[in-house]
């Protein structure tokens, strides 16, 4: 069924086949990785189900511990079996898959398994027709992610053929992100590296654009003249779960806000790209990056907040100190929660504050970009009312329930003129009757085409670690006050709601 010449293809019964990727084999680093077993797999198996994998398609797990082929497979068939959109799984489309799933032991340094990679590269070649297409995916920890590359570099397998995802993080500071830039692309050009955030992947990040400039409504607006600030807030219920150790070394801004919040920002706040083009986009969003006003270490203290969750309780559930979580250094002073204020520095955005607030062991678990535009004139209606107007307000809700939203004065039924806020609301679930692709299907699937739109650049990536630079090397000095504590299950240190009421304006509570 995988092999060039066998048809029906059960991968392209339900297909769509509008965009559908050339034979090539997915070389998974770190194959037998949670990040393979709970998103890759699942995603690939979705695909599959939906027939957007090619004839030919082929898996190559490359791990460090040794396993056969069948139990390789036995394993991701539970992990599909568990955490696949398509529930049960499809005997026949699971069937067709696991014919091109394949294992290979190895060290990322050894040459000699690299070696034995490229063999089995080039015979999966002559058997499914993958015309040496190959795409790497770095599922590792990123202290090997140079290790690989430069492994695949030494045996040939960095040819315009290849190309390779790398996960986050991406480097800790500007200087490691300059230095991983500079050794990727010794090995590979930057064409060929895609630097996967998957929020970028979510249908309502991608929607941004269409929102934007599908409607012409919206877009005359989108400027100061009209908006009077934007508010961007990823809230988690959940604390660090088993990820102490490793968040303890990163905290909220390095973990959320340099990357996946910035990519909101990007998207919400760039200028119209001439066409669709990946290389077009990511333009445009450096562009409007290199507009955003650094934070310096003497805007610290008035442009942002950050705290740390104290026990608490969270949706009824009684949760312990971020100190008291295993993994965690009992004296630690990583931040939990980081709420931050933005400026760019452009024509469109002059003036117009950009408030970023992520934290742990909130109340909700939500992601939202919220657009308030400025108070309209209150004289017409105040002969009548002694209650202020509203703001009218955009949300887009991006976790969870997708959706758009949008607040706007309204007459309550009455001889009396009584003015009050409503919304009108649209959610992708039930506008369009089904349950949204997951990130990571979206981005292997664009990956496999080799399409980099919804990809980080280089350039890109260090200009989102240079707004912060400073601001981490002055958070992260023994001199700045610790972070401020807050009760788990509220919404974060009293200093997020003074940062906000400096200028006059309030947090949203979605």
């Amino acid at each position: 069924m995988l092999s060039p010449n066998s048809t029906p293809n059960p991968f392209r019964d339900a297909a769509d086949r509008q965009r559908n990727p050339e034979p090539c084999v997915l070389v998974i680093f770190g194959a037998t990785g949670d990040l393979t077993a709970r998103k890759l797999l699942p995603a690939l198996y979705n695909l599959a189900h939906e027939g957007h994998l090619p004839t030919g398609f082929a898996i190559v797990g490359f791990g460090r511990r040794p396993k056969s082929e069948n139990e390789f497979r036995a394993e991701l068939r539970t992990a599909v079996a568990k955490h696949a959109r398509f529930q049960p799984i499809n005997p026949a489309v699971w069937d067709a898959l696991a014919t091109g799933i394949f294992y290979q032991h190895g060290d990322y340094t050894n040459p000699a398994d690299f070696q034995r990679l490229a063999q089995r590269l080039r015979q999966l070649d002559r058997e499914r027709g993958t015309g040496g297409r190959c795409l790497f995916y770095l599922a590792t920890p990123p202290a090997q992610f140079v290790e690989i590359t430069q492994s695949l570099a030494a045996v040939g397998l960095n040819d315009p053929d290849k190309w390779l995802i790398v996960e986050k993080p991406f480097g800790r500071n500007l200087a490691t992100a300059r230095e991983l830039n500079r050794l990727l692309t010794r090995a590979f050009t930057e064409r060929q590296i895609f630097r996967i955030d998957h929020y970028l992947g979510k249908e309502t990040v991608q929607n941004i654009l269409v929102l934007r400039f599908a409607n012409e409504i919206f877009e005359h607006l989108w400027n100061q003249k009209y908006v009077d600030h934007v508010q961007i807030t990823v809230a988690e219920t959940l604390g660090v779960e088993a990820r102490g150790s490793y968040y303890d070394q990163a905290g909220a801004l390095r973990d959320m806000v340099q990357n996946h919040m910035m990519q909101l920002l990007a998207l919400i706040a760039m200028e119209p790209p001439i066409t669709l083009e990946a290389e077009v986009i990511r333009d445009e969003k450096v562009k409007l990056l290199r507009a955003i006003r650094p934070i310096r270490a003497a805007d610290a203290a008035h442009c942002t907040a950050r705290g740390q969750y104290a026990a608490g309780a969270v949706q009824g559930q009684t949760v312990p100190a971020y100190l008291a979580e295993p993994g965690v250094n009992p004296k630690s002073r990583t931040e939990t929660f980081a709420a931050i204020r933005l400026h760019i520095e452009n024509w469109r955005w002059a003036g117009v504050p950009f408030y970023l607030r992520h934290g742990k062991r909130l109340p909700k678990r939500v992601a939202e970009i919220a657009i308030q535009f400025k108070a309209p004139p209150a004289v017409l209606f105040a002969a009548e009312t002694n209650v202020p107007l509203a703001t009218n307000t955009l949300a887009i809700r991006i976790q969870p329930d997708e959706g758009i939203t949008i607040r706007m004065n309204a007459k309550v039924p009455g001889a009396a003129l009584h003015i009050q806020p409503v919304k009108m609301e649209f959610r992708y679930g039930g506008s369009f009757g089904a349950r949204a692709p997951d990130a990571y299907e979206r981005l292997l699937h664009d990956a496999l085409l080799r399409d980099a739109t919804l990809f980080i650049r280089g350039d890109e990536a260090e200009r989102c670690w240079e707004i912060f630079d400073e601001l981490l090397a002055t958070w992260e000095d023994p001199a700045t006050p610790a972070p401020e504590p807050y009760e788990a299950g509220t919404w974060g240190p009293p200093a997020a709601d003074a940062l906000i009421r400096a200028m006059g304006h309030q947090w949203r509570r979605p």
